[in-house]
């Protein structure tokens, strides 16, 4: 198709303003998909994703539209997720397109992550079209919100009103896509070089690369380049989504599909590369974009030993479909072998070990998350601890420093109070706030990194009572006052419940970390103690009650020597398994700690 009818664009929005949803209408009024196998979050393709009611991965789709100047135009749709864990997939997505709808909520307005995803497309110079969606609820406030987006985002074009739930204002969004959204750059005639923003592995055609074309032509049977590995490959196959895998004979300068060319080793594959002819070389790869670093820091460890190699492939594959995730190899003296894993939220983290125990039937333990500290030692050396196994002796530490986050909270007026005293908590410092309307304000805060990516947003959600939001990023590093913090069991050091912790909250931790265990560790035949340790310092303890067993039940009478006797040998007999045996640490235990 002539690329002067062709539109590239993406839909983004604050989590739950209704992406799915408008997309879904949109496949629907372009008669893109049959009644009879149309379905909610049509573009959600994972189970988790329709369980949760949130999108994990952008969806590309390719769809047909009849405009009212009559011609027809091909329209490439990506539905992004809305969530800041996952907002290096609007990012990636972003690249591949020429505008953006900026979904807003008729109740909400503009959230944080709101903001955060329009200074995305504005830094890739796309056009943007805001919307303003769910005008048919009852408290919709169309006219406030059109005045916040000119206000707040100083964007000076009316705003398209609709409601995806109802199906209204959708043809007026496309014909708005068609006539406002530019055109791709680019020529068919040049160079081939094609963006890769996704990738998928699949079992029989090996791995699925998802490319933008931006200049040149892609045909079956041809011999491609990967710029960054320099390696070669044959076409097998091209498609694109409609949204099920169609194939096509060519993909052409614009154009978003996917190509098959039998790539085995996920690791040939990196987001953000280049395609181009082998025969004819381009001279230059394509910018890329920006790759997101990991925040949070946890282990990943298979709880059968022997599951080791299924882990370390289902992790190479499930990287594939996720750019911000990474891992190397570790070891553990209590859990054996296993991976360190970088994530960028805690989000993320769960659905990363959701998606390994359910598409590739893993049974997971997951240590407690930390941050990246930036630690100087006396001798003069740096570096980065992302492990508390890692963690030097205190002694040798001159400075500690660790990630601090500015934070963008929106919230009601009159939540205000308890999301301060909430932000106290946790080592807040206030920079700002702003009236946004009658009942909103942004309020600015600087965190320590570590304070914030356990509970932090859920304690927000439940004060505001789901009307807070929170966005963030990262401004540097700072000094601190760190410890390691160790749970002894029996004496013995459990390193996969050990984490940093700031020294001012050590004691309360220590404290909460101990009770929980002792819940939930089950009863032995001899007492076992749960204790908390900064270096040879107790500074906590609890213990699990030995199990009750009456060895003197069958001393009906006698002299008392008898059942003395019976006693001392039950009384050896404990401190012996107390010494050699082992406690059993149930799975439940890292996961309430991870919480904590």
């Amino acid at each position: 198709m002539k690329k002067e009818l062709i539109r590239n664009f993406s839909i983004i929005a604050h989590i739950d303003h209704g992406k799915s949803t408008l997309a879904d209408r949109m496949l629907e009024v372009t008669h893109s998909v049959n009644k009879r196998e149309l379905q909610e979050q049509m573009l959600d393709n994972m189970e988790l994703e329709r369980e949760r009611g949130i999108t994990i991965k952008a969806s590309a789709v390719r769809i047909f539209f009849t405009a009212s100047d009559g011609k027809k135009y091909q329209l490439n749709l990506i539905d992004t997720p809305g969530h800041v864990d996952f907002s290096y997939e609007v990012a990636k997505s972003l690249s591949a397109c020429e505008g953006a709808l900026l979904l807003v909520d008729a109740v909400q307005g503009i959230e944080a992550q709101t903001v955060a995803n329009f200074y995305l497309a504005v830094e890739q110079k796309l056009k943007i079209l805001p919307v303003i969606n769910k005008i048919d609820l009852h408290h919709a406030r169309p006219d406030v919100i059109t005045h916040q987006i000119q206000d707040i985002l100083c964007i000076d074009e009316t705003p398209l009103l609709s409601s995806a739930k109802q199906g209204s204002g959708i043809v007026e969004i496309l014909e708005a896509v068609v006539q406002k959204v530019p055109c791709p750059e680019g020529s068919s005639k040049d160079l081939l070089q094609a963006l890769i923003f996704d990738s998928v592995f699949d079992s029989y055609k090996g791995v699925i690369v998802y490319v933008r074309v931006v200049n040149g032509k892609i045909i079956p049977n041809m011999e491609i380049m990967l710029m960054n590995s320099g390696k070669k490959f044959e076409v097998l196959e091209i498609g694109v989504f409609t949204p099920t895998p169609l194939k096509v004979n060519s993909l052409s300068c614009g154009e978003v599909g996917y190509i098959c060319c039998n790539i085995k080793d996920p690791a040939d594959v990196l987001i953000g590369d280049t395609v181009t002819d082998f025969r004819h070389q381009a001279k230059e790869a394509l910018p890329g974009f920006k790759k997101n670093l990991p925040l949070v820091y946890a282990g990943l460890y298979p709880v059968s030993s022997t599951d080791f190699d299924h882990l370390r492939d289902s992790l190479h594959k499930l990287k594939l479909t996720d750019f911000g995730f990474v891992f190397e190899t570790e070891s553990s003296p209590s859990l054996g072998f296993g991976f360190r894993c970088g994530f960028l939220g805690l989000l993320h983290m769960d659905i990363v070990q959701e998606r390994l125990e359910r598409e590739f039937e893993l049974n997971l333990i997951a240590t407690t998350p930390s941050v990246v500290y930036r630690i100087k030692l006396i001798n003069g050396t740096t570096y980065e601890v992302d492990n508390p196994a890692k963690f030097p002796e205190t002694q040798q530490i001159e400075v500690i420093e660790e990630p601090y986050i500015r934070a963008f909270m929106i919230v009601p007026h009159d939540c205000l109070g308890p999301v301060m005293a909430l932000a106290q908590t946790k080592r807040g410092i206030h920079k700002s706030k702003e009236f946004l309307d009658e009942q909103r304000m942004m309020i600015t805060y600087e965190f320590p990194l570590a304070e914030i990516i356990v509970d932090f947003y859920d304690k927000l959600k439940s004060i505001t009572r789901g009307y807070g939001s929170l966005d963030y990023e990262v401004i540097g590093y700072r000094y601190t006052k760190l410890v390691k913090l160790d749970i002894l069991i029996n004496g013995d050091p459990c390193d996969a419940l050990s984490f940093l912790v700031h020294k001012d909250n050590a004691q309360y931790k220590g404290r909460q970390v101990v009770t929980k265990l002792r819940q939930l560790i089950p009863r032995q035949l001899y007492e076992v103690a749960i204790q908390a340790a900064i270096g040879s310092r107790i500074i906590s303890r609890e213990t699990v009650k030995a199990m009750g067993k009456n060895v003197t039940a069958k001393c009906y009478g006698g002299d008392i020597s008898r059942k003395r006797k019976l006693l001392e040998k039950q009384k050896a007999g404990r401190k012996r398994m107390k010494q050699f045996g082992k406690v059993q640490i149930p799975q439940a235990a890292f996961m309430a700690v991870l919480k904590i």
